[in-house]
């Protein structure tokens, strides 16, 4: 495995580790996310998937289809962080009715929001992939 190949598979660990642990949150612990969750997943998820194949198949083009994915789910991420750390006007919170974007339930690694960590994550996945792709650039 070549080195920028390893640049593929951390990205595609990442979308998988948070995916999945985005299931587990939904789907087994029964906590609803809130809209901008839901945004997140709507970029999250495809990422999962399209890394995978991209790793699998050795395909810079998986990555260069990724990239825009991760970055829009860094922007919202982003959003979403500033809103619940309260340096957003209330005025903007995008979510009215349904489980609220702003007061988050679920504090994981003392303290640390899931948005943040999602975040993270999506900057995380966009860096890996922007150094696979300077790294693999023809």
């Amino acid at each position: 495995m070549s080195r920028p190949s390893v640049l593929l598979l951390i990205a595609w660990l990442l979308a998988v580790s948070a995916t999945g642990s985005a299931l587990f949150i939904g789907e087994v612990m029964g906590m609803a996310p809130c809209v901008l969750c839901w945004y997140q997943r709507i970029a999250m998820f495809p990422l999962a998937l399209l890394l995978g194949m991209a790793f699998y198949s050795d395909d810079r083009r998986g990555a260069v289809y990724a990239l825009p994915l991760a970055l829009a789910g860094a922007v919202v991420a982003g959003y979403h962080s500033l809103l619940a750390a309260g340096l957003v006007p209330k005025a903007w919170v995008p979510c009215g009715a349904g489980v609220s974007c702003v007061d988050q339930k679920l504090d994981i690694l003392y303290g640390i929001e899931l948005p943040w960590l999602s975040l993270a994550a999506f900057i995380a996945i966009a860096v890996s992939l922007s150094l696979y792709l300077r790294k693999t650039d023809k």
